[in-house]
C-alpha cells in the first residue's frame, strides 16, 4: 500500500562553491546508493566569479540529480533569478519561485518561500512580506483535510525555534531569525524544516504540533538548520534523509511521538488554545440570537420560481417578501425591541446586538423581509455598503477594525453581524483564525475575490456561511448538510481574535433593559457624525 520512501539530501548556503558541492552529493551517492533530489536553501550564490557557474548556466557541466534552490536573499544575486515563478537555471537545476507548493509525481508535497523577511511593503525581490506568508499560508490551510507539508524550504531561521529545546550553541533563537518564519511553520506543521543563512548547524529536537490531552495527536516537525558548503570549521552542510509522503503513510504511523519530543516553541496563544463545540445538525436554533427574542420557529427557505437568471434577478425591482410568521428583525414589527436601534437608513437599519460579543456589536438589516444579501434589492444593498464604509471609519476612530459575517442557515430575515477587534489583530490573523478553526470542523471555507459578489455565487435560497473584513478581503463556505450555528461568534471569542470564550453564547451575556438603552444612547451619539442617515 504505502510507496518507497524518497531519499532526499538538503544543503544550507551553497555561496556559488558548486563543483565543490556536487563533487561532494557524487561521493555520498557513491558510498550511500543514489538519492531522488536535492534541496537547497540559503544562498545559492555568492561574490566568487561567475566562471564556475558559466559552465553550469551553459549546461557544460550539469548537477549530478534533480536540484531545487529558493531565491536570492540580497540585491546582489537577484539577476541570477529571472523569473519570480520559477525557472530552469541550468541542467537538472531549477529554481522553485518566490513563494508556493512543489508537488511531486510521489505525492511529497513541498512549500518554500525565497529571501529574507522585509521591512517594507511592497518587498523588493529578494525579500517576503507578511502578505506573502498569508497567501502561501491560505492556499494550503484552505485545501479540506489539511494536515500539513513534508517539508518546508526557507532561508532564514523561524524566531525562537529553540524554546523548550535543545540549544543551537551560541546562538540566540529571540534574536535571529524571522517571525513571520515561525508563523508560516505553525500553520504549515511541517515533517522537515529546512533554513541556512547563520552558517551554523543545529538539529533541533522533534516538536510537536498539537496540544497533549487536548487535542488529537499529530506528526511531530524536525528542523534542522545547515551550516555554509565549505566551512572551514567541518560544520554539516549536507543532511540526508529518506522521507514517505505523508498521503501514503498510514494515519497511526504518521503521528508517532518519539520519545526526545518537546513543546512546540512557537506556541501561538489562542490558535489552537480554544475548541469549538460541533453542533448537531438536529438541533434548532434557539430563539433569535443576538438581537431579538424569537420563539422556536424554524425559517423556511424562499420559494424559487425558476422565472429568470441571476441578471434579471438583479435588475427587476423586488417585491418585499412577507415573513411567514412573526419576524423580530422586520422593523414594522411591533415586537421589534427599538430600544436598540441606532440609526434607520432609507431601507436598512443599524442595531446593537442583543447578548453581543462587544459594547460595540451591531447589526445590519434590512427594514424589509429579506432572508439573505442574495435577495436584496440594489437600493439596499448600495445602503448596506454605506453603512459598513461608515462603521469601518468609525472603528477605526477607535482604534479598531470590524469583522462582518453572515449566516444565511436557520434564519428567516438577514443579519449582518459587525463586530469590532483590536486594530492590531491583522487581516491575516483574522482570516488564519476563520480557515483553521473551519478544517478542525471539516467545514470547507475557501478565500473569494475581494469584489466578487456573493450573488455571483450564490443564489437564493442556498445556505450559506460568509466573512468579509473591512479591507474587503471575503471567505465563503456553501452549507450542504450541517453547521455549526454559533461558528462566527465561537471564532471571534477564541483567545486568539477577543479573548471572551464566555461570550460564545449570546444568551449568557445579555445585559438588562436599562443597561441595553444606555448601551444604545451612547453608541448613538458616538456613531453620529459617521452617520450617512442624519446627513439625508
Amino acid at each position: 500500500m504505502a510507496g518507497k520512501p524518497l531519499r532526499v539530501l538538503a544543503c544550507g548556503d551553497v555561496e556559488g562553491k558548486f563543483d565543490m558541492l556536487f563533487n561532494r552529493v557524487q561521493a555520498v551517492q557513491k558510498k550511500s546508493g543514489e538519492f531522488d533530489l536535492l534541496l537547497c536553501v540559503g544562498n545559492f550564490f555568492g561574490s566568487t566569479p561567475e566562471t564556475e557557474w558559466e559552465e553550469y548556466r551553459t549546461c557544460a557541466k550539469k548537477a549530478p540529480i534533480p536540484t531545487y534552490v529558493l531565491g536570492a536573499n540580497n540585491p546582489e544575486t537577484v539577476h541570477y533569478f529571472p523569473d519570480v515563478n520559477g525557472c530552469e537555471l541550468g541542467e537538472n537545476i531549477t529554481y522553485l519561485g518566490r513563494k508556493g507548493i512543489f508537488s511531486g509525481t510521489s505525492g511529497l508535497q513541498i512549500a518554500y518561500l525565497s529571501g529574507t523577511e522585509s521591512l517594507s511593503e511592497p518587498a523588493p525581490a529578494y525579500s517576503f512580506s507578511s502578505k506573502d506568508v498569508s497567501e502561501l499560508k491560505i492556499s494550503l490551510l484552505s485545501t479540506p483535510k489539511f494536515k500539513g507539508v513534508d517539508i518546508l524550504l526557507t532561508s532564514p531561521w523561524p524566531r525562537g525555534v529553540g524554546n523548550f529545546g535543545n540549544k543551537p550553541g551560541e546562538m540566540d533563537t529571540h534574536r535571529c531569525g524571522s517571525v513571520l518564519i515561525s508563523n508560516l511553520a505553525t500553520s504549515l506543521k511541517p515533517r522537515y524544516h529546512f533554513a541556512a543563512l547563520e552558517k551554523t548547524y543545529y538539529e533541533r529536537l522533534p516538536y510537536r504540533n498539537h496540544v497533549v490531552l487536548q487535542e488529537n495527536a499529530q506528526h511531530v516537525s524536525r528542523f534542522i538548520a545547515l551550516a555554509n558548503v565549505g566551512n572551514t570549521s567541518k560544520k554539516k552542510y549536507l543532511y540526508a534523509f529518506s522521507i514517505l509522503p505523508m498521503r501514503s503513510m498510514d494515519p497511526a504511523e504518521l503521528v508517532k511521538q518519539p520519545q526526545d519530543v518537546t513543546e512546540n516553541p512557537y506556541q501561538k496563544s489562542g490558535k489552537e488554545a480554544y475548541k469549538p463545540k460541533m453542533l448537531s445538525g438536529a438541533e434548532a436554533e434557539p430563539a433569535c440570537q443576538f438581537f431579538f427574542d424569537l420563539s422556536k420557529q424554524p425559517g423556511k427557505k424562499r420559494p424559487s420560481d425558476g422565472k429568470g437568471g441571476q441578471h434579471s434577478q438583479l435588475k427587476q425591482p423586488k417585491k418585499i417578501r412577507q415573513p411567514t410568521g412573526p419576524c423580530w428583525f422586520c422593523l414594522s414589527s411591533p415586537d421589534v425591541e427599538k430600544h436598540l436601534v441606532v440609526s434607520i437608513g432609507t431601507h436598512c437599519y443599524l442595531a446593537l446586538a442583543k447578548g453581543g460579543l462587544s459594547n460595540d456589536h451591531v447589526l445590519i438589516l434590512p427594514i424589509g423581509h429579506y432572508q439573505s444579501v442574495v435577495e436584496l434589492s440594489s437600493e439596499a444593498m448600495e445602503e448596506i455598503d454605506k453603512y459598513k464604509s461608515a462603521l469601518k471609519k468609525f472603528f477605526r476612530s477607535k482604534g479598531k477594525r470590524y469583522v462582518l459575517f453572515e449566516r444565511n442557515y436557520r434564519s428567516q430575515h438577514l443579519q449582518l453581524q459587525v463586530i469590532p477587534v483590536p486594530l492590531s489583530c491583522c487581516a491575516e490573523d483574522i482570516k488564519e483564525s476563520f480557515i483553521l478553526q473551519a478544517q478542525e470542523q471539516e467545514i470547507e471555507l475557501v478565500e473569494i475575490p475581494e469584489h466578487s459578489d456573493i450573488k455571483q455565487i450564490a443564489q437564493p435560497g442556498t445556505p450559506y456561511f460568509y466573512v468579509e473584513l473591512d479591507t474587503g478581503e471575503k471567505l465563503f463556505h456553501r452549507i450542504k448538510k450541517k453547521f455549526p450555528l454559533q461558528f462566527g461568534r465561537e471564532v471571534l471569542a477564541s483567545e486568539a481574535i477577543l479573548n471572551v470564550p464566555g461570550r460564545v453564547d449570546w444568551q449568557q451575556c445579555t445585559a438588562s433593559r436599562e443597561e441595553a438603552e444606555a448601551s444604545a444612547k451612547a453608541f448613538r451619539e458616538d456613531f453620529q457624525p459617521f452617520d450617512f442617515s442624519e446627513l439625508q
